[in-house]
């Protein structure tokens, strides 16, 4: 479970407050995926990383009582200076698991060859992506966190493989997505929100949540 109560986040842009939510709270409950419609530059990230709790809200309280997985594409648990190895190896064990099954998994899916065995500072931003979604893929959780915005992979055969995991792992999961595009959410959401000037507009149904959106969109 994750429950924000009252839960408030802003940013100074420089110019002006930007606010993310405002006294926001609502509860993303074992069973019951959930889909947030935002626009670009509205907040989904934000909110993405409070639940995994690399951000802190300014106000409130987020509570989670479940494991909850690390953004999908989030890259900024990897240690540059050290080598692929190194840092799965570390992470398996943050989370209780045998560093060498998760080592060979991650060596399996992300086919970084030599390269697996270098600096991560030395990767391009799609080896680094294939790394982090393996790492996501190596370790069950009971909620996964997707944001739209994160870095992906053009790499077509990772692609493939780790996109079969994914749907499998999702189907047994509970799913928190973010996104602008209603159809994203259609594929795993039966609930939805729509996040609109710091305020979310909780539904039952994503159809409910989709027309509040277009009808904001249209505005």
């Amino acid at each position: 479970m994750i429950a924000f109560e009252q839960v408030s986040k802003s940013f100074w842009t420089g110019t002006r407050r930007k606010v993310i939510l405002d006294q926001a709270s609502f509860r993303v409950e074992l069973g019951q995926s959930m889909g947030i419609l935002a626009g670009n530059g509205t907040g989904k990230t934000t909110i993405i990383n409070m639940m995994a709790g690399l951000e802190k809200p300014d106000e409130g309280r987020i509570i989670t009582t479940s494991r909850i997985s690390f953004p999908l594409g989030f890259m900024g648990g990897l240690v540059t200076r050290h080598t692929a190895t190194e840092n799965v190896r570390y992470i398996a064990r943050l989370y209780s698991l045998d560093p060498d099954y998760v080592e060979s998994f991650c060596r399996w899916l992300c086919g970084l060859a030599e390269y697996f065995d270098m600096p991560v500072g030395t990767y391009s931003q799609g080896m680094r992506a294939r790394l982090s979604f393996a790492l996501l893929l190596a370790i069950e959780f009971d909620i996964y966190l997707i944001d739209e915005g994160m870095p992906g992979t053009t790499d077509a055969e990772f692609n493939r493989k780790a996109g079969t995991l994914l749907q499998d792992r999702l189907q047994k999961a509970t799913v928190v997505v973010v996104s602008h595009d209603a159809k994203i959410l259609e594929r795993f959401c039966s609930t939805a929100a729509v996040l609109r000037d710091g305020r979310l507009y909780m539904f039952e149904t994503l159809q409910e949540a989709k027309r509040l959106y277009d009808y904001e969109a249209d505005r």
